[in-house]
C-alpha cells in the first residue's frame, strides 16, 4: 500500500504527518487489495483567516476509489472523522461484495 500525504498552503509538522501514516495503516484490516492512499490536509481560509482544518482520503483498490472529506478545529480531529467514515465506506462496500 503506497501512502502519498500532502499539504496545501502549510506544512505540516512530524508529528502530525506520523500521526497520519499511523491510522492510515490500519486499513490495511478492512481491505487488503488497497492499491494506494491519497490523504489531503488544507486550511480553509476564509479573508485570510483561518477557519478550519480539512482533511481529505482517497483511497484506490482495483476497480473501485472511495473518498471522504471531513473539517473541524484541528487535523487530528477532520482526520480521525474522516478516517471512520472511510472505514465505514470500505465495510459497506465488502459487505455488498460477499452478499
Amino acid at each position: 500500500m503506497n501512502v502519498n500525504i500532502q499539504t496545501v498552503h502549510f506544512d505540516a509538522d512530524a508529528k502530525l504527518l506520523d500521526y497520519v501514516s499511523q491510522k492510515v495503516k490500519k486499513l490495511d484490516t478492512f481491505h487488503d487489495k488497497i492499491i494506494k492512499v491519497d490523504v489531503f490536509l488544507k486550511l480553509d481560509n476564509v479573508v485570510h483567516t483561518i477557519k478550519d482544518k480539512i482533511v481529505e482520503i482517497r483511497v484506490h483498490v482495483p476497480k473501485y476509489d472511495f473518498f471522504v472529506k471531513a473539517s473541524s478545529k484541528s487535523f487530528e480531529e477532520s482526520f480521525d472523522s474522516a478516517m471512520e467514515s472511510m472505514i465505514n465506506q470500505i465495510k459497506r462496500k465488502k459487505e455488498k461484495q460477499i452478499a
